[in-house]
């Protein structure tokens, strides 16, 4: 598909499973792509301790992970841009033009963005009180030696709560989840762990932090206040979508749905929907975007 108009056939945004499966498949039905990755390839397959919801018998992250990066370092027809990252995309009539921070632009019949979410922090959400300038490290970032003996108080009750307790299954904590009515779904698996301690919540305000320990104030439902102390917070309110700017549609919830795109733009994994935010379903979206794209160069029909 070799094309002296465009740098590649195909340019992918994002190192993650989603943009990783678009680089195999599209390498598999002879596209050449160029993949821009700001971090490492599947970074935070790297932080997540355990799985068990992924084919192949893999049972961590870092093992998935790489597995899937000795996969796309032997792909040939993917040139990896690492250490770089996509400050606009622009889609015209015959062509996508990416700019990377280095001011390069790359050019293509398609692009894929798979650049994924990052975590939500207090001052993005409406039930919790906390400086502005506040960012603290989710829960996924806390190693066992963090929590063992300790109490630590989570914000949020998304999933990660899940996977950092089968992780640890003997680490001695207490975690301490303070969580919003909307999460009450979300807090099923983790309800008869004894190391939890649940504490639904109307709103929160955090106090500063006192020596060693941290400080909060709970308004409960009913309305009663309640104050908790801990040795450290951690978050699992949920994610918000990165992605870059320029001619990208995103929704009220700043997602980006496939269907409202650019015919040139093609999006995939997590920044879809903040329902299908899982790594088989990015595999399957990224690989599905790829022959997206590989259809259409042959004006194919597709479906979206």
């Amino acid at each position: 598909m070799a094309d002296t108009l465009y740098d590649t056939d195909l340019i992918i945004i994002g190192g993650g499973p989603a943009g990783c499966a678009a680089a195999r498949m599209a390498a598999s039905v002879g596209m050449r792509s160029i993949l821009v990755e700001p971090d490492r390839l599947c970074r935070n397959l790297h932080r997540i301790p355990a799985l068990n919801n992924v084919l192949g018998g893999y049972t961590s992250g870092p093992e998935l992970a790489d597995s899937i990066v000795a996969e796309l370092k032997s792909t040939e027809l993917c040139r990896l841009e690492l250490g770089r990252h996509v400050t606009a995309l622009h889609a015209d009539d015959d062509r996508v033009t990416a700019t990377l921070d280095t001011g390069a632009r790359l050019t293509a019949p398609h692009a894929i963005v798979a650049t994924g979410v990052g975590p939500l922090q207090p001052r993005d959400v409406a039930w919790i009180t906390a400086p502005d300038s506040l960012t603290l490290p989710p829960l996924w970032q806390a190693e066992a030696d963090d929590a063992e003996g300790r109490a630590l108080l989570v914000l949020g009750g998304d999933r990660p709560i899940g996977t950092f307790l089968r992780a640890n299954p003997t680490t001695d904590t207490r975690l301490l989840v303070a969580y919003p009515a909307t999460d009450e779904y979300k807090i099923e698996e983790i309800r008869e762990d004894p190391r939890v301690v649940l504490l639904p919540v109307e709103h929160l305000t955090l106090g500063p932090a006192e020596g060693t320990s941290v400080t909060a104030e709970a308004v409960g439902r009913d309305g009663e206040r309640q104050a908790i102390t801990a040795d450290a917070v951690y978050l699992s309110i949920g994610n918000a979508p990165t992605a870059p700017s320029g001619d990208l549609i995103r929704g009220a919830d700043g997602y980006c749905s496939p269907t409202d795109q650019h015919p040139r733009i093609i999006v995939a994994g997590d920044l879809r929907s903040a329902r299908f935010q899982r790594i088989m379903t990015a595999l399957g979206s990224g690989s599905e975007a790829a022959l997206h794209a590989y259809y259409a160069a042959r004006e194919l029909p597709t479906e979206r």
